[in-house]
């Protein structure tokens, strides 16, 4: 038990480091092949960023333990907006005014909704996998299209963007970084698993609960503190933009990776319980995000601090329910 542990913690602390060097190799690669920042922000880093949570999804399928995956990326997607939109909120409100958040909001909610229909019977099959993924392609070349259409634009998502991705560092020291974190990402997703694995059987409890809490909120850490970091800058377009973005690669992606290695039943809990509470969550962004005709979305405090108690609640919900 105490080696599992071990394991968890170290390999959620190099998951995150690991994380860390793979995006800044990775947007600063592009840039120095002449990538434009908004693309390099908008695609590059935006997968980039959900590479854990897809490696992590990868290697418990593979293992047999999709529930692991599943639960990573439903809590994942949780954590985002309950969790790190809540404390950012309260920090200091949210007010969206980028049309390029406006076009992917729906997006969002559009692919929510697919992964949902697709898992009300009870279980993911591989062909269920191959739409996700396929879907997950299309997400992306719609990203792309945005960023391009948006280069010339004044849209304040583009000038954050540029604002994050590296301009000093050399290509040859990008792709050191960019190799060395995908190889370290895998050894520490290995990691994770394997000890995350091992919690869950030694105390009883699914692998789904672990992918749903320790995971889940191990690998949101990280982007909570720089979540805080990018609000406290008036950054909040690029708070917003990391979570939808982050959501959208995980839902598709994520869970269209355990579906193509290990097809199979899906926990039942996951349709009574952390769907709805996802999909409510994702809902809620609509009204609160969505501007038109000059008016900005916003999240205030209030809501903030209602995000932050939700999120509280369902994880002693999930902890009750052990």
């Amino acid at each position: 038990m105490l080696t599992s542990i071990v394991a968890v913690v170290f390999g959620l602390a190099l998951l995150v480091w690991s994380a860390d060097r793979f995006v800044l190799g990775a947007s600063a690669t592009a840039r120095d092949l002449g990538v434009s920042p908004l693309v390099v922000g908008l695609v590059v880093v935006g997968f980039a960023t959900s590479s854990p949570e897809m490696l992590v999804a990868g290697f418990a399928a593979w293992q047999g333990n999709p529930g692991l995956g599943i639960g990573n990326a439903v809590g994942s997607n949780i954590a985002n907006i309950a969790l790190i939109l809540g404390v950012s909120a309260i920090l200091r409100p949210l007010i969206s005014s980028s049309n390029i958040l406006t076009r992917e909001l729906p997006l969002l909610v559009g692919v929510t909704a697919v992964a949902v229909l697709l898992m009300l019977d009870g279980g993911l099959s591989r062909g269920n996998g191959v739409l996700l993924l396929l879907l997950m392609a299309g997400a992306l070349a719609f990203i792309l299209r945005q960023a391009v259409s948006q280069q010339k634009g004044d849209d304040p998502l583009a000038a954050e963007l540029s604002g994050q991705i590296p301009s000093e560092l050399p290509l040859r020291h990008a792709i050191f970084w960019l190799v060395l974190g995908f190889v370290l990402l895998m050894l520490s997703s290995r990691m994770l698993v394997w000890g995350g694995v091992n919690i869950a059987e030694t105390l009883g409890v699914s692998d789904l609960v672990i992918g749903l809490t320790i995971v889940a909120v191990g690998t949101s850490l990280p982007e909570l503190a720089a979540a805080a970091a990018a609000v406290l800058k008036g950054e909040h377009d690029l708070v917003l933009g990391n979570v939808i973005g982050s959501n959208l690669f995980n839902t598709l992606a994520v869970l269209g990776l355990p579906a193509l290695i290990a097809p199979g039943a899906i926990p039942p809990e996951v349709l009574t319980r952390d769907l709805p509470v996802m999909c409510v969550l994702t809902l809620l962004l609509v009204p609160t995000l969505f501007h038109r005709r000059g008016r900005s979305g916003r999240i205030g405090r209030v809501v903030g601090v209602l995000l932050v108690a939700g999120f509280v609640g369902y994880q002693g919900w999930l902890f009750m329910t052990l």
